[in-house]
């Protein structure tokens, strides 16, 4: 027999406290029957969450406002932070379950490990802050301030300033919001040296190379038992451990791991020899990390000169403009958000 009943698939959302608020009406108790709730938890990977931002801006009035590089990323730390419950594992800080959801490798954890945290709290995700937040504060920055350009740090205080008003956030979330802004901050604290880290380096990317040759000629003399040759007198010397050890203890390489670290720098070359490809600093991540960081430790005086005297001479000067242009043709800083950036560093180097 041929049934020709009609049916309809009502589709709705809304926020948990609303949900809430329907279920104990006892007015709607008629529709409980009727509703297959399913709930959806907030994202949990900051990646993932500065995508979420950058498609609601590219689709608002703000679109065509300059937003510096790691803004959007440290807004989603903090918002990520706020829908994280906290571990029973010990040593499982908030922050460190943020870096791990979102794919970061950290030592003493495992994938089997983030499994385990992923399954600790069935509602994890189902509160904290939403994303129309950030970007209602980010849109409050620019209207009250006129903005063209804006920066981690503008986005940070307006989200800061933000939670007082905040209809929905208790004074006990509020509190524990307020930390996760500092916890933020100091994200991109060393975002932000790391940065201008880079920018320094590559503005001088000779004396990367300089230095990474200079490395593995002691390095090859170290693993070959060899002697090196000194350029000016010709004369036979050993190879420079000390030169050695100031790069590799960049990177946390120990006195017994040291040996290991240098085989296996050799072992690359080979392999790139073979292959006919040409090894250079930035073919070894840790080897790349070291020399960047050895570069950044040797200049540490020159930038917290450059960017924080009044003024500068011409030398120092040319040095700000070189990396100032590095951030803008290579990282994605306009020019407010590059001078910015390195002042901001310097303040802290100062510190």
């Amino acid at each position: 027999m041929y049934d020709n009943t009609s049916y309809e698939l009502i589709v709705a959302h809304t926020n948990e406290s609303e949900y809430r608020s329907f279920i104990s009406n006892k007015k709607n108790e008629a529709l409980h029957s009727r509703m297959i709730v399913m709930p959806v938890p907030y994202n949990l990977k900051v990646d993932e969450e500065e995508k979420i931002y950058q498609k609601m801006i590219s689709e608002s009035d703000i679109k065509d406002v300059h937003i510096a590089p790691h803004t959007l990323k440290v807004a989603a730390m903090f918002t990520i932070l706020t829908r994280l419950k906290e571990s029973n594992q010990g040593g499982t800080s908030l922050l460190k379950k943020m870096h791990l959801y979102n794919g970061k490798l950290l030592e003493g954890f495992s994938e089997a490990d983030i499994q385990e945290l992923k399954k600790e709290h069935s509602d994890e995700g189902m509160s904290g802050i939403d994303p129309r937040y950030v970007i209602n504060r980010i849109s409050s920055t620019i209207i009250k301030k006129e903005m063209r350009s804006i920066n981690a740090l503008d986005v940070l205080r307006s989200l800061k300033d933000g939670l007082s008003s905040h209809a929905s956030i208790s004074k006990e979330d509020r509190e524990r919001y307020l930390n996760f802004i500092a916890v933020a901050r100091k994200e991109y604290d060393e975002i932000a040296k790391k940065e201008v880290q880079k920018a320094f380096v590559y503005s001088y990317e000779e004396s990367a190379k300089t230095l990474m040759d200079n490395y593995l000629d002691n390095v090859e003399a170290y693993c070959n038992k060899t002697k090196l040759q000194d350029p000016l007198t010709g004369d036979e010397m050993p190879s420079d451990e000390k030169l050695m050890r100031s790069i590799e203890e960049q990177i946390g390489i120990s006195e017994n791991a040291k040996k290991a670290f240098r085989e296996e720098i050799l072992i690359r070359i080979s392999a790139y020899a073979r292959k006919g490809k040409k090894f250079d600093y930035q073919s070894h991540e840790r080897l790349r990390e070291a020399i960047q960081k050895k570069l950044f430790a040797d200049l540490k005086d020159v930038v917290k000169i450059t960017t924080s005297t009044k003024t500068p001479d011409e030398r120092q000067l040319k040095k700000m403009n070189d990396v100032v242009a590095t951030l803008i043709d290579e990282y994605g800083y306009n020019s407010t958000s590059a001078n910015d950036l390195l002042r901001y560093v310097g303040s802290l180097l100062n510190r």
